[in-house]
């Protein structure tokens, strides 16, 4: 298992190293923010709330108002920070009430990685491509490999592929991921003019 060095923060990464919920919440507010920042999110939310690692029944629990506040409070978990604390909570609801708080259950109970693939697709705030993206990390990252996950993960299972954040596993990858995503914007706007 690769340690996780997605934010060059070593606290921020380590609580994403040791706490599925918070690994879940970096990938669910990785979109149109970078991705760095966005898997820093959910260390900002540790602090703020006093804990160690993000329980999704706190989580859960807390008051959307004043979570939306903790989410918004400069610097802010996101650009866009209320409507993803209303996001993180509904994940956390979805972790509580079908994997009795347990993130990591999501994968550990999957036979096949269409299984998973599945389970993550069925979690709020994760469409297609980002339950894609998050298998693969699982499977680059954290070990987990039921039956067929890069099949599942499609292009971003890929060995050596560069195209998401389960690629990145320091600055140097990091750059050739996004090296990798401006190449992929060119010949789409190519295509399209």
């Amino acid at each position: 298992m690769t340690a996780i060095a997605i934010t060059g923060r070593p606290p921020a990464d380590a609580l994403l190293d040791s706490d599925p919920f918070a690994l879940l919440v970096g990938m669910l507010l990785d979109q149109q923010y970078p991705m760095e920042h966005a898997f820093l999110g959910p260390h900002k939310i540790a602090e703020r709330l006093g804990v160690d690692h993000l329980d999704p029944g706190l989580i859960a629990a807390q008051d959307p108002d004043e979570f939306a506040a903790l989410c918004s409070t400069p610097p802010a978990v996101h650009r866009y920070p209320g409507s993803m604390a209303k996001r993180i909570q509904a994940l956390a609801q979805v972790i509580v009430e079908q994997y009795d708080g347990d993130a990591a259950a999501i994968w550990t109970g999957a036979r096949t990685g269409q299984e998973l693939f599945g389970r993550l697709r069925g979690l709020p705030g994760y469409g297609e491509t980002k339950a894609r993206i998050f298998l693969a990390l699982l499977g680059k990252q954290r070990g987990v490999h039921p039956k067929g996950w890069r099949e599942a993960a499609g292009a971003y299972g890929e060995k050596g592929s560069y195209r998401s954040v389960a690629d990145v596993v320091d600055a140097a990858s990091l750059e050739r991921v996004r090296s990798t995503k401006k190449a992929a914007k060119l010949a789409k706007a190519a295509e399209a003019g």
